[in-house]
């Protein structure tokens, strides 16, 4: 008769851990756990010196404490800090490791530019035929077009729902200054006639994820702008268009996104009727704000 198999205990967290010992710690032990407690994410990111600093005790009491909680040091406590907080620290350690080989101006400005460059490549190698006619079927189907991202994917989003506007009757962005309550206003007015462009990169927002549920739930159709089938967009997207964003000195390199952005506008663009009288309207609407067109206006007019 075989043993019955015992699931293993979940592994406790480093906060549980610290809650525990905290009553057995001594009181410079229990001075380092009250900040650790109420500061992980930068007591996460501090070197022993930094963090024996900020509570005010030797940084030979910070390594005690670590042992004190069952750690076999100060890089183990912060190992088992950084855990849980990888996605967003990833840009933080990125920069630690390229601060700790400094170049010049000009080595910073070519590293930027090949990050971009083989983010740009990556993206255009793993982009999917069907995918890139589905996102522009889709947009070109929709009654209404809701373009919506947070934080830093809000200035993206601005540019997508600018981009559009010119070849689609109903664009609405969702990035105002309102906020995600604007965004929530909106819902109520969203079909399955219309489609919602969801765009968000690690760090991914939770306003963001929260109304892009909030609209698949609706039966609203969606398309996700984001980094792959991992993120939180994915499994509610119905079409997915995803950009490879690595960065060494931010949590992404929005370079390639915009890209990916200017690409799907101009499908949209070649998709469209009425693509040419469009772009003739709208340059004769702003030619009276584009600096020199009235002297060439006269200028014609002379001739």
């Amino acid at each position: 008769m075989s043993k019955p198999v015992h699931a293993s205990p979940p592994p406790v967290s480093i906060t549980a851990r610290i809650t525990q010992a905290r009553m057995q710690l001594t009181p410079s032990h229990q001075q380092i756990a009250d900040y650790v407690l109420k500061h992980p994410l930068q007591a996460a990111t501090m070197p022993i010196d930094e963090l024996a600093a900020a509570v005010g005790v030797s940084v030979a009491t910070a390594n005690r404490f670590a042992r004190a909680i069952g750690l076999d040091g100060y890089p183990m406590l912060r190992a088992e800090l950084v855990k849980g907080f990888e996605a967003m620290l990833a840009p933080v350690e990125k920069m630690r490791v390229r601060l700790e080989k400094p170049g010049s101006a000009h080595d910073a400005f070519l590293a930027v530019l090949d990050e971009s460059q083989n983010n740009i490549a990556a993206t255009r190698a793993a982009l999917e035929p069907a995918a890139c006619e589905a996102a522009v079927q889709a947009i070109a189907a929709a009654r209404r077009i809701y373009v919506l991202g947070y934080g830093a994917s809000g200035w993206l989003a601005g540019m997508l729902a600018r981009g559009l506007d010119m070849h689609c009757d109903s664009v609405h962005l969702l990035a105002t200054v309102a906020g995600a309550t604007d965004g929530a206003r909106q819902l109520p007015r969203m079909a399955a006639q219309d489609l919602l462009i969801a765009i968000s990169f690690p760090r991914y927002l939770r306003d963001t994820v929260a109304l892009t549920r909030a609209a698949h739930e609706r039966g609203v159709p969606i398309l996700a702008l984001t980094d792959g089938p991992h993120s939180p967009l994915a499994p509610l997207a119905r079409h997915c268009l995803f950009a490879k964003t690595e960065s060494y000195h931010a949590a992404n390199s929005e370079t390639t996104v915009l890209a990916l952005i200017e690409a799907l506008v101009s499908a949209v663009a070649l998709h469209t009727r009425g693509t040419l009288q469009n772009a003739a309207r709208m340059t004769e609407a702003v030619l009276p704000w584009l600096h020199g067109a009235g002297r060439a206006a006269a200028h014609n007019a002379c001739e």
